[in-house]
């Protein structure tokens, strides 16, 4: 602890490094006050640890980089070229992509590549286990598999791309159709107004309105009985007929609405045809009696202007047709190309197959059995087991001439180590 302290106290006022003990493999070395630089010999396995080693470097208050390095940190990582640690990085990369996207819940796919590479980069981890192996037809089932990989995920790229734009023909068509007939509608309306408008010297039009519920029918008296309308009318949601002109209905609606913070209602005027026109969005002059009334021949005016918008939006969706039908009608070009692999992908599988497997003479070697026969032909008695002196005896118990060998058992009682023989014997 002596001489930790001591070091420490020198880096004050030199620039000498501390070396630490490895930290899970880690290379690392650092001071009291900071670092200028990281060297790292060896890659981790987690994007977290690659980002964190360099923590001890680059972090607020490190005075060594602040003094001396014009407050940058250099942090160097060795790896070799078309090696495995261009396989290591590119891995390290897909799991930092895959944990980001997991996080940000913007994971679009869920097939996750091992890390294919082209030929500037390096190769993939397949490639590599087909060279190490030393089998030349790993090596190019590898390269057959990511080349068909490849092309599946063109294939399916085109066929999304060419469902997308059927989907969107068929949306533009349907519009297309849409506005047409909205076309036509307004323009028969229009043609029908036209017919029955009655125009001043100037070519402005005579308002030719009535008002139901107004008896008086000057314009001053019709444009307070709108106005009134405009205030105190609630429909609850329903459209509810006010008037006429030239014989289009006129009707009131109301909107409930937050006005300055409280609830109101906002009622709106509409001329009806075969569709619901208005001016100035539907709300009339309260302060203009003459433009209170003159509201609604002004939204039959506007019937061409609308029109117009319309045949401009249509002929601008009209125009993208031709691009979407191309689109449609166009043929994913490698079809052939992706069966072509697809068929040597398998023979070389069969190949494969067929090298790992053991031949027909190992088979009938392995499945022969050799017996010894006599010479004519009869097998041979099989060996008794070879018996050895150390070989342990036979547990099961077996009468024996032994005991009827045997003397009789003397008649004689030892007691306290002296022979003593009752009289008459034992009986």
């Amino acid at each position: 602890m002596s001489t930790r302290s001591n070091l420490s106290r020198s880096l004050h006022t030199s620039r000498g490094l501390e070396e630490l003990e490895p930290y899970e493999g880690k290379l690392s070395r650092t001071v009291l006050r900071g670092e200028e630089g990281s060297n790292a010999l060896d890659l981790p396995d987690r994007p977290s640890d690659l980002e964190q080693r360099n923590g001890r470097g680059v972090r607020a208050g490190n005075e060594i980089a602040k003094l001396y390095a014009d407050n940058k940190v250099d942090v160097i990582i060795y790896a070799v070229e078309k090696s495995l640690d261009s396989y290591k990085f590119n891995l390290l990369h897909c799991k930092a992509t895959f944990i980001a996207q997991l996080k940000s819940g913007a994971l679009g796919a869920r097939t996750i590549d091992e890390g294919a590479m082209d030929e500037k980069s390096g190769m993939n981890f397949s490639e590599y286990m087909a060279i190490l192996s030393g089998n030349t037809d790993l090596l190019d089932k590898a390269k057959l598999e990511k080349r068909i990989a490849s092309l599946e995920s063109e294939r399916k790229s085109f066929g999304k791309g060419r469902a997308d734009a059927e989907f969107r023909r068929s949306t533009i068509t349907h519009d297309i159709q849409n506005n047409e007939a909205a076309i036509a509608r307004m323009k028969a309306d229009f043609e029908k107004y036209s017919a029955v408008v009655q125009r001043d010297k100037d070519g402005t039009p005579v308002n030719n309105l009535t008002v139901d519920g107004c008896k008086l029918k000057d314009e001053q008296n019709m444009g307070v009985h709108l106005q009134g309308l405009a205030q105190r009318t609630d429909t609850h949601g329903q459209y509810v007929r006010v008037g006429e002109v030239y014989g289009f209905p006129i009707s009131i609606i109301s909107e409930h609405t937050l006005i300055d913070g409280r609830e109101g209602v906002q009622n709106r005027f509409v001329v009806e045809g075969s569709y619901k026109y208005k001016y100035n969005n539907g709300f009339i002059a309260m302060s203009d009696t003459h433009a209170a009334c003159m509201n609604f021949v002004n939204a039959l005016e506007k019937i061409p202007g609308i029109v117009e918008q319309y045949e401009e939006r249509t002929a601008k969706l009209k125009a993208d047709v031709p691009i979407l039908e191309g689109i449609v009608a166009k043929q994913w070009g490698k079809e052939d190309e992706l069966k072509q692999l697809k068929s040597e992908l398998a023979a070389l599988d069969r190949k494969i197959t067929a090298e790992l497997k053991p031949s027909d003479a190992e088979e009938a070697a392995r499945a022969k059995v050799v017996t010894p026969t006599k010479g004519n032909g009869e097998p041979l008695d099989e060996p008794a087991p070879s018996q050895t002196p150390d070989t342990k005896k036979s547990m099961v118990a077996e009468p024996t001439t032994i005991y009827k060998e045997r003397e009789p058992l003397s008649s004689r009682i030892i007691i306290g180590g002296c022979g003593v023989t009752p009289p008459g014997g034992f009986r």
